[in-house]
């Protein structure tokens, strides 16, 4: 898909990945930006920076008649849905009930509530795009962070059964799966010194969320499944496929070179 010419929805789309995909599409010619975030204040403020093209939309992607709302633009019928918003935990066996809650409400319930939202539409105009920003932790894992690993997994699980089931009628689905980007999500990690941000920084480059939004314009051209904006997780994700034993051996030890 070229995004010139198309309405899309970007949620989480304050800042970060979010932001920085809603402007560089605005700048490939896009109709028409959807602006969304619980955020209102900073989803106002990209939409400004984009001008008349962008509208903003306060939204809870937990809820399932909020991102429902998010289909009925001033734009038109929505070509493109990059469903981005997601939140991470930052505990492992010790995490509460409701942090598991919360993040398969934000990190997996949201890309479903999408889909229920615009699928049906696109199939009968027919077709569309689902972006769903997945993580590299959706293939890989995430030291540190139970929840967000699982969330994360369950996301590019459901991103396939919908390529699977909706190719045929024309929607295309990516998951974006980024490793390291520098966002206030990564920051706040480094700046606790969290197990997470230290594996992320040991892993390789944190790229900025521009370079992110790049890899995503030309990963939508060329329709891919998976976008990597880092390419090693490629790699990682392959190792992973071919030798499960292995990987698993060496991810643990991995983790336990950065504990005391």
């Amino acid at each position: 898909m070229l995004v010139r010419d198309k309405v899309v929805v970007v949620t989480g789309a304050a800042g970060g990945i979010g932001r920085a995909l809603a402007l560089r599409f605005a700048e490939e010619g896009a109709t028409g930006v959807v602006v969304a975030d619980l955020d209102e204040a900073g989803a106002a403020a990209v939409a400004k920076e984009i001008g008349p093209r962008a509208v903003a939309k306060r939204v809870d992607v937990s809820s399932e008649t909020e991102v429902a709302a998010l289909a009925d633009t001033p734009f038109g019928p929505v070509d493109l849905f990059c469903s981005n918003a997601g939140i991470i935990g930052g505990h492992g066996l010790d995490a509460p009930a409701q942090e598991w809650s919360s993040l398969l409400a934000v990190n997996v319930m949201a890309h479903v509530y999408a889909a229920r939202a615009v699928v049906p539409s696109m199939v009968a105009r027919g077709g569309g795009y689902l972006l769903n920003t997945c993580s590299a932790a959706g293939l890989i894992s995430c030291p540190g962070d139970a929840p967000y690993a699982v969330s994360k997994a369950a996301a590019v699980a459901f991103a396939e059964w919908v390529a699977i089931h909706y190719a045929h009628q024309g929607v295309k689905v990516s998951v974006l799966c980024p490793q390291g980007v520098r966002t206030a999500m990564l920051e706040h990690g480094i700046d606790t010194d969290h197990l997470t941000a230290k594996a992320v920084r040991a892993s390789g480059e944190i790229l900025d969320p521009a370079d992110v939004a790049a890899a995503v314009v030309e990963g939508l051209a060329a329709e891919r499944f998976h976008i990597f904006p880092h390419p090693e997780v490629a790699e990682y994700a392959r190792r992973k496929a071919e030798d499960p034993d292995r990987w698993l051996a060496g991810m643990s030890q991995f983790v336990a070179s950065l504990q005391p």
